[in-house]
């Protein structure tokens, strides 16, 4: 694949200064470094690419040649080359000054100041079970450690800045020697950030952060199931010395339905019919999270009898297609009879006993199991 014009790739003219090409780097630097765009390919060969693009047009030969040549004229693969002109340095010390931006450290030169990435922060949502199977959008609450807006993070009070620590030299760590042991810690002065704040910020009190309450729009899309997260991007906490922030996952948590239990895809409910429809058959109507469905019960059908409706569970954030709902018959047992009734019901039982095989086989079969075993 050919290579994109390098003035066109940090979008400058062929008669940018010095300082503009730095400064169109450093602007694609700090949007495309792979430490801000974890698992981003695009961005990684973006970032690649501003990088050699810059390396050349810092360099006076080599821009030269490639003025003259284009690519041909800086690629030694090709036979062309401007040949080093000693910018090594030069460039080391502009990178360094780019990513002490990027990073919040102090640069190559006086020592570099200690940044870290903000935390990633964890936020339960609950929510029902017609949100997780349709989406839903909603709004959440969330405490955060946010880059304090007075010093822009620095912990200096406005028109201030911290100084490098005159005992580490801004490195943050020191050596101390004990007996034949050499032994590195945190600087007892700055306690490891390389910097020393004189005035402190009135407002984070030299923290260079502070609690505050954010709320954020949270798109939960269809299919979520328990345990599921949602990563929210560069909304966890602030990072300390301009380090970039953390993520914010918010976790799903699905609330107990009252009809229907959630097993992935599927959906399974109990469904109570009486002793006669159970008996005789019948149609009866269950309920689906679209409305309702009815089903036809078969004569002489038993208590655990799964009936398995296709397609009306919840389609996951993964699935190709739904799942099913499954409707567990439970006969239910009469209660608060009359006495008529109970008497219907001893009738009912005196006829059915005279023919136990016939109408109970699995009483039946079940005592005839119980009377071999005590025979033993």
């Amino acid at each position: 694949m050919s290579k994109r014009d390098y003035y066109e790739v940090l979008g400058v003219s062929k008669g940018a200064s010095d300082e503009e090409i730095k400064k169109a780097f450093k602007k694609l630097a700090m949007k495309h470094h792979p430490d801000r765009n974890q698992g981003d390919k695009a961005s990684e060969e973006k970032f690649k690419e501003a990088k050699e693009a810059y390396e050349i047009l810092s360099d006076g030969n080599k821009r030269a040649a490639y003025d003259q040549y284009g690519h041909a004229g800086v690629d030694a693969s090709m036979g062309g080359g401007a040949g080093g002109s000693g910018n090594f340095r030069d460039f080391a010390d502009a990178f360094s000054d780019i990513f002490g931006d990027v990073f919040g450290g102090a640069g190559g030169r006086g020592g570099r100041s200690h940044v870290y990435r903000g935390a990633d922060l964890r936020y339960n949502l609950e929510i029902s079970l017609e949100e997780a199977a349709r989406g839903t959008e909603t709004k959440i609450r969330v405490p955060v450690l946010s880059e304090c807006e007075h010093c822009h993070g620095t912990g200096a009070k406005p028109g201030t800045e911290p100084t490098t620590c005159p005992t580490c030299g801004g490195h943050g760590q020191v050596r101390m020697q004990q007996g034949f042991f050499s032994v590195q810690q945190a600087c007892p002065r700055c306690h490891g950030s390389g910097k020393i704040i004189a005035d402190p910020c009135t407002h984070c009190h030299g923290e260079g952060r502070i609690k505050k309450h954010k709320t954020l729009s949270v798109r939960i899309p269809s299919g979520v199931d328990e345990g599921d997260r949602i990563r929210l991007s560069g909304e966890g906490e602030a990072g300390i010395n301009g380090g970039p922030p953390g993520d914010l996952y918010v976790q799903i948590h699905l609330k107990s339905h009252q009809v229907f239990q959630r097993d992935h895809d599927d959906l399974h409910c109990e469904m109570p019919i009486s002793f006669a429809t159970a008996a005789l058959g019948g149609e009866i109507e269950i309920p689906t999270l679209e409305g309702h469905a009815t089903i036809r019960i078969p004569a002489e059908t038993q208590s655990g009898k799964v009936f398995r409706l296709r397609g009306k569970g919840i389609k996951g954030v993964r699935s190709q297609h739904p799942g099913d709902l499954m409707a567990h018959v439970v006969v239910e047992t009469p209660i608060n009879l009359t006495e008529r009734q109970k008497e219907l019901l001893r009738e009912f039982d005196t006829c059915c006993s005279d023919h136990e095989g016939k109408h109970n086989p699995r009483a039946k079969g079940f005592m005839d199991k119980v009377k071999a075993f005590f025979a033993q």
